[in-house]
């Protein structure tokens, strides 16, 4: 009984190689996002613009840091967090906004422009 069972097991083992060769799908498997393309509408009041314009626009930042060339500056509401990043430009000067990220304030994503026109519209500063 014995070897009739080992004469089993390795013929399904062997039928095991012997399969498709379609690559194996995972039915729990999280489709890949497609990745995002940003643009600028909405954010002609923001980029380009140097640090007093956007404490003009928004107030005090909540956050203010210097790394090497690059600074960034926080902005946030109830609603979402705004990081506004500032670099000089190349023949020198003032530097100014040339990338903002935003998110809501649990972390999920937000669209800049929304968040941009919403710390615009805020009242009482933060």
């Amino acid at each position: 009984m014995r070897s009739g069972f080992i004469a089993v097991a390795a013929g399904l083992t062997l039928s095991a190689c012997a399969g498709s060769t379609a690559p194996v799908v995972r039915q729990n498997a999280l489709p890949v996002p497609p990745k995002p393309t940003y643009g600028t509408v909405g954010l002609e009041r923001v980029l380009g613009q140097n640090a007093n314009a956007l404490t003009g626009l928004f107030g005090q930042p909540q956050l203010d840091l210097t790394e090497g060339a690059g600074r960034k500056l926080q902005f946030g509401s109830n609603i979402c967090v705004l990081d506004a990043y500032l670099y000089p430009p190349q023949d020198g000067g003032v530097p100014v906004v040339r990338h903002i990220d935003s998110r809501q304030r649990n972390g999920a994503p937000i669209d800049r422009a929304s968040c941009v026109a919403a710390l615009t519209r805020r009242e009482g500063g933060r």
